[in-house]
């Protein structure tokens, strides 16, 4: 190791050894046969026909496959027609390092929760496939500024994901960090001499988020490669609670006695609770999500007990609110400030707001099995909820809920993503 060049690894360009095309069947036990046929895609970069950078590190070598021919039926459920393509046929429009496989899984999963958000403009910033900030806002370039303002730190490096053509008041906000990727249906004309002065971001054309509201409910087959060479094949999520007709006032029974919650959400919540929701759909389970006003406030991923996964969320909560009214106030983050008499003045304000979670909305993409998880919202002055429901003990959460005049939502659906 000693005098190894460790950042050349991440310059390397893995030789592709895929081949062009790939084809998979399903076959019945008739006989009969449904193929699915893609074409591997590659982007001409000075002059040379290259394909992704590498797979999820240095040195594993990997290729994205488009779909171009083929449809499958299986029982009702029908795959998304070829030819529709987002993310697996992206038009590269700069390049100084060209896409590996994160790049474009993060602007897969972008599109994933932007294709549930296409009433008003609307932005997202992806890290390892997750969210860090969401936002709809009047305009593109509030809701980037709001997103990128939920989690200021987490989107260094972030993969930037825009429901409406970049103009150049949101290019100038993005070109102030630094971002990886910045994914649009279309880019004003002057927006890309402004990316230009970031040389190495990959800007990516996706024409047809034009009509992201197309692929709402379109279904695709998900597998998971086991390490025996097997794999795992199921129909990708939809969730099915999308309108405030969908969403079902919380109310139980257990043992014998009904419960129900005492109050249903004003129409603000519900907007909430339902952007909230469709956030959800793309965030790694065991999550929680702290939303308001159309803007994610704390998103707590990948955690294993739901306690621990709503503290996460509270947490973050916190320490972002603390770390923006620094940057606003002072132009450094929180945890580079020196001045004793100034952090505790941010530390007070952030206390005093909770962390910005007052008023707001809790996101469960499962049930609460007890009442500790939810009560973690309650104490900080959450208003509404939104789960699944279906636990064994939801009499519980509506008692919490009821105890502290909070409102409460099931969607009928979990909604886990692993």
């Amino acid at each position: 190791m000693a005098g190894q060049d460790l950042k050349a690894a991440y310059k390397t360009i893995m030789d592709d050894n895929f081949p062009p095309k790939m084809e998979l069947s399903f076959i019945e036990d008739s006989g009969d046969r449904q193929t699915l046929c893609f074409e591997k895609v590659s982007w001409l970069i000075d002059d040379v026909m290259k394909g992704l950078r590498y797979g999820e590190n240095p040195g594993q070598e990997a290729a994205v496959y488009k779909l171009v021919n083929g449809n499958l039926l299986l029982g009702e459920v029908e795959c998304i027609q070829p030819g529709q393509y987002m993310a697996s046929d992206v038009e590269l429009l700069q390049s100084g390092k060209h896409p590996g496989k994160t790049n474009i899984t993060d602007a897969d999963n972008a599109i994933n929760i932007l294709r549930y958000l296409t009433d008003k403009p609307a932005s997202i910033i992806m890290k390892h496939n997750n969210p860090c900030g969401v936002a709809v806002a009047d305009s593109l370039s509030d809701a980037y500024h709001k997103a990128n303002m939920a989690d200021r730190l987490a989107a260094f490096g972030g993969a930037i994901g825009l429901n409406r053509t970049c103009d150049k008041e949101t290019a100038e906000l993005i070109v102030k960090n630094y971002a990886e990727v910045v994914l649009a249906p279309e880019f004003d004309d002057g927006v890309m001499d402004i990316f230009a002065t970031k040389k190495n971001l990959r800007v990516l054309r996706i024409a047809n988020m034009a009509r992201l509201q197309d692929f709402v409910g379109k279904r695709f087959v998900d597998f998971k490669s086991l390490i025996d060479g097997g794999m795992i094949a199921q129909w990708s999520f939809v969730p099915e609670a999308r309108t405030k007709e969908d969403l079902i006032p919380a109310q139980t029974t257990f043992k014998g006695d009904e419960y129900k919650i005492n109050r249903v959400p004003t129409d603000k919540e519900y907007d909430d609770l339902l952007f909230g929701w469709m956030v959800e759909a793309g965030v790694t389970s065991n999550s929680v999500l702290y939303v308001k006003d159309g803007v994610t406030v704390g998103i707590g991923t990948g955690e294993q007990d739901r306690v621990g996964v709503a503290e996460i969320a509270r947490d973050k909560a916190y320490r972002k609110l603390a770390d923006r009214i620094c940057w606003e106030a002072n132009g450094i983050p929180y945890n580079t400030l020196t001045d004793e008499g100034a952090k505790a003045e941010i530390d007070k304000e952030v206390a005093d707001k909770k962390g910005g979670l007052i008023g707001s909305c809790m996101v469960s993409d499962a049930f609460f099995p007890f009442r500790d998880g939810i009560e973690v919202g309650l104490r900080e002055g959450v208003t509404s909820v939104v789960q699944p429901g279906g636990s064994e003990r939801d009499y519980e959460s509506i008692e919490a809920c009821n105890e502290a005049d909070v409102a409460m939502v099931y969607t009928g659906q979990r909604s886990f993503k692993h």
